[in-house]
């Protein structure tokens, strides 16, 4: 077995034994949501796609109503297998339709390639869409789709389309 295979089987297992811990201690004001996610980077390049796992974290604090509707700050990082890795740190609306959640997201960071896509440039942008349907008063389970592109900053701008799945807790 591969280290990211182990790696994100340890991070799950984590993530549901502190969340069934975490479940009985829950308060009625959680503002604090983590989210942990995996899939395939640029999963439309059959040459260079590659595994994925990331971590998100969202300060409901400071979230915002807005004539866009419900927005917060978000701030995460995703690495590949082929160790391509991408910070980043942006905004989020979020939009609820009874249990289901849709959330699009925009978020500027920094992409370095390693031994993964060259996109072209430090700078990237991850446009994002994500849905999610609410398990319980404190946690997700979601289905996301980004597309990474540095908007032709660089000589060349290949982009990078991915898929995740997402667990969402809130704490």
């Amino acid at each position: 077995m591969t280290t990211l295979k182990k790696f994100i089987i340890n991070v799950f297992i984590i993530i549901f034994a502190f969340s069934s811990i975490a479940e009985e201690k829950v308060s009625n004001k959680q503002n604090t949501e983590f989210s942990v996610y995996t899939g395939m980077f640029d999963f439309s390049d059959d040459g260079k796609k590659s595994t994925l796992i990331g971590f998100q974290h969202q300060n409901e604090n400071l979230n915002r109503d807005t004539f866009l509707g419900n927005l917060s700050p978000i701030t995460g990082f995703l690495i590949t297998a082929d160790n391509a890795g991408y910070v980043y740190t942006g905004v989020q609306a979020q939009y609820k339709l009874g249990a289901l959640n849709l959330t699009p997201s925009f978020t500027p960071g920094i992409y370095h390639e390693g031994d993964g896509k060259d996109l072209g440039h430090l700078i990237e942008f991850k446009s994002e869409l994500q849905i999610s349907l609410d398990l319980s008063k404190t946690s997700e389970l979601g289905f996301s789709y980004n597309h990474i592109s540095n908007a032709s900053l660089g000589d060349k701008n290949p982009g990078a389309n991915s898929y995740m799945f997402n667990f969402f807790k809130n704490f």
